[in-house]
């Protein structure tokens, strides 16, 4: 099964012709929405793997600190509502869809939905903007899997836009953010020798990290993951210093957290909090923590950086803002309908806006993009096997 149009399937790495799309399927991670849920809902993400109930209850304590509930439900709703109203605004007729890979509204619902509409060529956009296989590659499969399984493989295709780490609509968000940011402490008298710029995401084992993005390029260590983010922060910091001369004297470095492997397992470092403990060290007397990963202030975000890595900051006696994700910032959501209408126009590759020199990323990925190291490859949508 193709899974994907006959464009988005075989051939070139961007599709430079127009595709007719009958509706866009906004594919979320999910989350728990009360107490109850909560095991069930890290059950489903962690399915397959064994992990009893004991230890998911230590992930557990993150969303019952916060009732339970994950905001990322609530930033998926609203992120369709502004979907839907940019469309309108622009007049293009395409319903948006919306289905979760680990809690309801499952991505099952959400293609039998638009099938009982008859909408049965979609345009995904999946809420991750980076390449590794739980943010691109995972997506891809849980097309392929839920077409299968849904029993509508033969007659719905799902394809899916660019990954957009560095679509200006994007970057920008964060852009604005890290400048009031600095802008802030300098007003408070800080020397811009003496703040320090984190730009946060997710860590991921490190074996992971190595195969994200095509196999035959050579992104440096890290892979295609750690690349697209120092990219898009060295974008960032230059805007930055662009608008706010002051701001040319700030240092800068990629951290990671929400790390979940056993001890044993290499993933991605230096982790956030030890960079803030040691900061001090360095003579830095303020941090801006940007989540430079996330498109939204779900829970990694509110725990993992909003209490944790502000409380080591505050052990560590230093000033901190935590900088905002883009959100249904007019200019990102202004940004996702971009990459809807180049896919609807088929615009060429060398006409689609980039701010980094790694894009604009691909539209059908590369064989071998982004291995899941322990479970290989299994079909997927909007690519070229495996």
């Amino acid at each position: 099964m193709p899974y994907a149009s006959a464009a988005a399937s075989t051939g070139p790495a961007h599709v430079e012709v127009p595709v007719a799309y009958d509706g866009i399927l906004l594919a979320g991670f999910g989350g728990p929405e009360g107490q109850d849920d909560v095991i069930p809902f890290l059950r489903n993400v962690t399915r397959g793997r064994g992990i009893p109930d004991e230890r998911l209850e230590e992930v557990a304590h993150h969303y019952r600190h916060f009732g339970g509930i994950s905001p990322i439900n609530a930033q998926n709703r609203a992120l369709k509502s502004a979907l839907e109203a940019e469309l309108r605004r622009r007049e293009i007729e395409l319903p948006v869809y919306w289905g979760n890979r680990n809690w309801a509204p499952y991505l099952h619902d959400a293609v039998r939905e638009a099938d009982a509409a008859e909408d049965r060529k979609l345009l995904a956009l999946a809420t991750s903007a980076y390449s590794s296989f739980s943010s691109c590659r995972q997506y891809r499969e849980d097309f392929a899997r839920v077409l299968d399984e849904t029993g509508l493989a033969s007659t719905m295709t799902i394809d899916k836009v660019r990954q957009f780490f560095d679509h200006p609509g994007f970057v920008q968000p964060f852009i604005d953010g890290v400048r009031d940011a600095v802008a802030s402490f300098v007003d408070d008298g800080v020397e811009p020798a003496a703040i320090r710029v984190l730009f946060s995401t997710h860590s991921i084992p490190t074996a992971d990290a190595d195969r994200s993005g095509p196999r035959d390029i050579d992104f440096g260590e890290g892979g295609a993951y750690a690349a697209q983010h120092l990219a898009v922060a060295e974008n960032v910091m230059a805007a930055v210093t662009a608008d706010l001369p002051a701001a040319a004297g700030i240092g800068w470095e990629l951290v990671y957290q929400s790390r979940s492997g056993p001890p044993t397992q290499p993933w991605l470092e230096p982790d956030v909090n030890d960079v803030i403990a040691d900061l001090p060290n360095r003579g830095i007397a303020a941090v801006a923590i940007v989540p430079l990963g996330f498109m939204s202030d779900h829970m990694e975000v509110l725990w993992d950086l909003d209490t944790e890595a502000t409380e080591a900051a505050a052990a560590a006696g230093l000033k901190s803002v935590r900088t905002p994700t883009p959100g249904i910032d007019p200019v990102f959501v202004s940004g996702l309908v971009d990459l809807v209408e180049e896919r609807l126009r088929g615009t060429a590759a060398r006409d689609r806006p980039h701010a980094t020199n790694l894009g604009p990323w691909f539209d059908v990925c590369r064989p071998a993009c982004c291995e899941n190291v322990r479970a290989g490859f299994k079909p997927a949508a909007a690519g070229i096997a495996p």
